[in-house]
């Protein structure tokens, strides 16, 4: 019985972390975003940034937005995005839990990169 209910407990944990992430993790639709425009945050480390990313990006860390708002504030749009959309969601609550407003989580920096090309392609 004791197995059961512990069976029970790991899924239904295992569920909510599932939601959890699934809310964080969504990118926004590309359609209100002019990424030409916006400003663009790697929220992945140094080294990950390094390996590929953006063109025209700047790397904050996940870890370091909090510390560093102020290059945010101003911004009239910001896309920040990761490697699988999880830390730019993270990034985005944080920055609009400290009043910065027109933050876009633009998922993967592959898919950010493609929507800035597609741009390219129609101009």
């Amino acid at each position: 019985m004791k197995t059961n209910k512990l069976i029970i407990f790991i899924g239904l944990l295992f569920l909510g972390t599932m939601y959890s992430l699934s809310s964080t993790c969504s990118a926004q639709p590309a359609a209100n975003v002019d990424y030409s425009k916006a400003f663009l945050v790697d929220v992945r480390t140094p080294q990950e940034f390094s390996e590929g990313s953006v063109k025209g990006a700047i790397n904050i860390p996940l870890n370091e937005v909090q510390r560093r708002l102020e290059a945010f504030k101003g911004k009239e749009q910001i896309v920040v995005f990761c490697r699988s959309g999880a830390r730019s969601g993270q990034a985005k609550s944080i920055l609009e839990k400290n009043g910065i407003a027109n933050v876009v989580n633009g998922g993967t920096w592959l898919d950010v990169d493609r929507a800035l090309q597609v741009k390219k392609a129609k101009k």
